[in-house]
């Protein structure tokens, strides 16, 4: 059973006629469910949607059935004997069986994750545990083990993705520590046994974690009549409940209250949530994980966790983090510099203390006052509706593709859309999304893309098309306006859905390699870069524009200036980033011996080191749900940055701009459609067309120095 799988379960643990040379579409809409699956088979493709479990006893019976199966096929393959195993019978059957258990597991940790049955979301966690623990013990069949060892030593003469196959399976053996003696091999197979239930609890008690906090309108002086007025918000005659989990309503208080008492407090009960249920249970993963490390041969558990990315190694990410976050310091203090003197004015102080819920407040000012851009006024420019149609548009334009509303077979809320994404040349379905927009009780509070059916060439020939959910968070619409987007949404809407893309053009052989199954600090580079189109002028006249007054455009000087206020404080959003990486280096790189309180300390140490301190005893970490998943990893969201700034210049110098068609042809067919089939530095380079380049990204900072390691 691959590792892959336990990553699966634990992160459950994205046109206009700009151009008359776009080929119109030569098939007509798909018009519902049953017609995407029946042109899918004249294409040798399937089309499906998960069977969605609706009670907790039909979770435990998947569950079951699911081990079963499961237990069967690695019997089966556990007896091949030596001399007449073959490729089809070890290392395909064994990606068979992944993809199997990995759309049950990826499925239940969807539902755990935006069930409103809050039943059926503890039922799913317990079933996510239960799952974990089994693909652990899966990773230690020796019989298994010695079927695919003995095949491998044939030496066959193997290309391609299978030549890549047998390579990273017998790869994932080595990390199971199956060289090790018994005795040893049973404690790192209880050990991660053990890891994988904690870190489902971590990430549950986050889901879980509120905290509502009341006040009066004078509190809130500064904060839009807008969102005072959305539905809930509003708890009384003057009072007005936050929900600090929230992140949307988290910001808009940070962003905009004038109040320092009220941010501080908003910040601090942030930083407080699920203290209690995971602040000792973090000290016990992180021994976990250090324990397992040194076991396996690693120094630590970010050396264990890199070694399969494109850093490699923990010193080297941790070098790429430190020297990059030197080389933004004198950006970083003169726009700290700036802020703090518009402190200086609101308050009379001449060096007024700085603590870190001022920096996006007075950030805020800084667009509004200097940059004459306000974040909330924008807002009427981007009705949701209307910006995830323009986002369609765009995509199916430079993608060859077209989006079809299809009514979804099933619901877990009302609301929710299904569309079949098909090629616009050929009509070939190629998969389906959902998307699940808007917050609820007990639902995933970020925004993500989850995969719920991975696409892979089955056992048949038929190819399995991907089919993948968008969970977000965007404002509701409120009774007397549609709900209202800022550009920092839609410049998220735009990054989400080109994970979907990135799942749903997958050609890859093997679920293995498929879509987003990429290194982990290159998976963000391919979104990170369509980030850019939000900032296109031409792009956003294509749907952007006040719903009230549909003629009216963001004028082209705003624009300006909100690029310029971007780079305005550019050093603070990557200074926050490098904290985050840092610590979570930091933490992985340790023996983890010395207390729950001394690696809340060191956590908070290392934040304050790179950003801000964080407010006085408080624990960010407890609710810093990227160290489960992304563990060793957050260092990756700056490397891809790095890799998606050089990409962006392949349409930046396309002769039609972000709307070129030959460009993002490329993009599909060389990073899309590949995933993890082949290196992925050989893709970035097919790409490119050249050799990466640091330069795009240093040039965007506004910094000289190049980073010694990194994506480029």
């Amino acid at each position: 059973m691959s590792a892959r799988i336990l990553f699966i379960v634990a992160l459950a643990s994205l046109m206009t006629a700009c151009s008359t040379s776009h080929k119109a579409p030569v098939a007509g809409p798909i018009k519902s469910f049953k017609d995407a699956q029946q042109r899918a088979e004249k294409f040798r493709a399937v089309i499906s949607v998960p069977s969605f479990e609706t009670t907790p006893d039909q979770v435990r019976q998947v569950v079951q059935q699911t081990i079963a199966t499961g237990n069967a096929t690695l019997d089966e393959i556990g007896r091949g004997a030596p001399g007449r195993v073959t490729f089809d019978d070890t290392v395909r059957a064994l990606d068979d069986l992944n993809h199997l258990i990995g759309t049950t597991a990826g499925r239940l940790a969807f539902i755990k994750e935006t069930s409103p049955n809050a039943a059926l979301r503890d039922a799913t966690t317990e079933a996510v545990k239960t799952l974990q623990e089994w693909a652990v013990g899966t990773e230690y069949r020796e019989d298994v083990y010695r079927a695919v060892k003995a095949f491998a030593d044939t030496q066959p003469a193997l290309v391609g993705e299978d030549a890549k196959l047998l390579e990273e399976t017998l790869r994932d053996y080595r990390r199971a520590g199956l060289a090790l003696p018994k005795a040893e091999r049973d404690e790192v197979e209880q050990l991660r046994k053990d890891l994988a239930r904690l870190t489902t609890d971590f990430d549950s008690n986050i889901t879980k974690a509120q905290k509502a906090l009341t006040f009066t309108k004078a509190e809130l002086e500064g904060v839009p009549d807008s969102f005072l007025g959305q539905k809930g918000i509003q708890t009384g005659v003057d009072a007005y409940t936050i929900l600090v989990n929230v992140t949307w309503q988290y910001l808009m208080i940070m962003e905009n209250a004038r109040s320092e008492a009220v941010r501080r407090q908003v910040e601090t009960e942030r930083c407080l949530l699920a203290r209690e249920a995971n602040a000792a249970l973090l000290d016990q993963i992180l021994n976990l994980r250090a324990t397992i490390a040194r076991k396996l041969g690693y120094a630590h558990w970010a050396d264990y966790q890199i070694e399969t990315k494109m850093a490699r190694t923990g010193a080297a990410a941790l070098a790429f983090l430190r020297e990059t976050a030197a080389g933004l310091q004198p950006k970083f203090e003169a726009e700290q510099a700036t802020l703090r003197a518009l402190k200086a004015r609101d308050t009379g102080q001449s060096n007024p203390p700085w603590h870190i819920w001022d920096w996006r407040y007075y950030a805020n000012q800084l667009k509004k006052e200097k940059y004459n851009v306000d974040a909330e006024q924008l807002r009427v420019f981007f009705p949701y509706d209307k910006a995830l149609d323009g986002m369609f548009r765009v995509y199916q334009r430079i993608f060859e593709l077209r989006f079809d509303p299809i009514d979804p077979p099933y619901q877990w809320v009302e609301g929710i859309r299904l569309y079949a994404v098909s090629d616009s040349v050929t009509g070939e379905p190629l998969g389906l999304f959902y998307l699940d927009m808007f917050p609820r009780e007990g639902k995933f509070n970020h925004f993500a893309q989850f995969g719920l059916i991975e696409g892979k060439l089955l056992p048949d020939g038929r190819y399995q098309r991907p089919t993948v959910a968008l969970v977000c968070n965007f404002p509701p619409p409120a009774p007397d306006r549609p709900s209202l987007l800022s550009h920092h949404e839609v410049e998220t809407l735009f990054h989400e859905f080109g994970h979907a893309m990135h799942s749903i053009l997958t050609r890859a052989k093997y679920s293995r390699f498929a879509g987003t199954s990429v290194p982990r600090d290159f998976v963000e580079a391919p979104s990170q870069m369509l980030e850019n189109w939000v900032w296109d002028k031409r792009v956003l006249d294509s749907f952007a524009a006040d719903y009230r007054d549909p003629q009216r455009k963001i004028p082209v000087e705003i624009l300006a200036q909100l690029k310029a206020a971007k780079k305005a404080t550019i050093g603070h959003f990557y200074r926050r980033q490098f904290s985050f990486g840092i610590l979570d280096l930091t933490l992985h790189t340790r023996t983890h011996s010395s207390g729950t309180e001394d690696t809340l300390q060191l956590a908070n140490q290392v934040l304050g080191e790179v950003f801000y301190p964080m407010p006085e005893n408080t624990t960010f970490v407890t609710y810093f749900g990227h160290l489960m998943g992304y563990d060793a990893g957050y260092y990756g969201y700056a490397w891809a940055d790095v890799i998606a700034a050089d990409m962006a210049t392949v349409f930046e110098s396309a002769p039609d701009g972000y709307f070129d068609i030959p460009a993002g042809r490329r993009l599909r067919r060389e990073i899309y459609e590949p995933g993890d089939s082949r290196d992925v530095n050989i893709s970035i380079r097919e790409f490119l067309g050249r050799p990466p380049q640091n330069g795009p990204f240093l040039k965007e900072l506004g910094i000289e120095a190049a980073p010694a390691a990194g994506g480029a």
